[in-house]
């Protein structure tokens, strides 16, 4: 069964750059670039106005931005490899001096996570070590090591339990954040794994890259349990819907895929552009309505919602 998204609105040449990363909270949508700045929209106002441009945030541009599920707390990471922490209040963005000030030991590292409650930040290093802070204590509480390549992309389970990185020789990995240890070997792409992410529940792990295939593991077991086969260049980004049933996903080709978990289909394509979508996310619901925003190339960020019959 297909589903339809149409288009709603669009924050357009928002970035001088190409947008690598969004980041999404209840009432806005944080988006990093190769520009020097960060830019916060509005997503309750249908215009999608921008609210903030927190100028300077990275000398040489940002590739990865995350906030925590309250959208009190973000942190960025620049191509310089400088980490940044950020605290919202009353919908305005600053640093955070003092956790800033407390927190050390980022060097090296190339994409991130951030714990639900803010809390923990998790970290993929250039030469594949997992790391864990805990960014109220301002320590390092764990460094797991893996076959040393390059640490791509890493996501945290919604209830903390697990960690997961892909990697650029295509191995993924998935660690137990109370006991340290990798619960069991997956199988892992031929290719680099340029996103991974698990679903809300914790139950999948869905990985993809430059295979141009989308798989899906089962975190109890570690098997592989699905793939999904569509796109026709490097996958770069995967977003899970809240309740778990579809998975987005953003590419090289320039298409947005919406796939349903249960049939293990694509759902929705869409192709706004030929150039490379490289961040996508599901947006807070709106009634029983579903969207999504998508970021890439095209320096513009585009929102989608869930055709109704209402």
């Amino acid at each position: 069964m297909s589903k339809q998204y149409l288009s709603y609105g669009s924050a357009d040449n928002t970035h001088p750059t190409d947008i690598f990363s969004l980041a999404v909270t209840d009432k806005q949508i944080l988006s990093a670039s190769g520009a020097s700045a960060i830019q916060v929209h509005s997503t309750t106002n249908p215009e999608f106005p921008l609210v903030q441009t927190i100028d300077e945030a990275h000398k040489v541009g940002c590739h990865h931005v995350v906030t925590d599920a309250r959208g009190s707390r973000a942190v960025s990471v620049g191509f310089c490899g400088e980490v940044v922490i950020w605290a919202c209040h009353d919908g305005t963005w600053s640093k955070d001096e003092t956790a800033s000030a407390k927190n050390t030991g980022f060097a090296g590292v190339w994409a991130i996570a951030l714990s639900a409650d803010g809390q923990f930040l998790a970290g993929a290093n250039e030469n594949g070590h997992v790391k864990v802070w805990d960014l109220n204590a301002g320590e390092q509480i764990r460094d797991h090591e893996t076959k040393g390549s390059f640490g791509t992309c890493i996501d945290l389970s919604p209830d903390g339990r697990f960690i997961a990185s892909g990697h650029e020789n295509g191995s993924v990995y998935i660690f137990n954040t109370e006991t340290g240890r990798m619960p069991f070997s997956l199988s892992g792409l031929v290719k680099p794994v340029r996103s991974v992410a698990f679903s809300p529940g914790g139950k999948f792990l869905a990985a993809a890259g430059d295979s141009k295939v989308i798989v899906l593991y089962d975190t109890s077991s570690g098997e592989q349990v699905a793939s999904f086969t569509g796109h026709s260049a490097w996958i770069l980004s995967l977003s899970w819907s809240h309740t778990g049933e579809y998975l987005l996903s953003g590419s090289f080709d320039g298409k947005v895929k919406v796939w349903s978990v249960e049939t293990r289909t694509c759902v929705a394509t869409h192709s706004e552009t030929e150039k490379a979508i490289w961040s996508v996310k599901w947006l807070p619901k709106v009634g029983k309505s579903e969207g999504f925003a998508t970021a890439g190339a095209n320096r513009s960020i585009s929102f989608y919602r869930e055709a109704t019959g209402g």
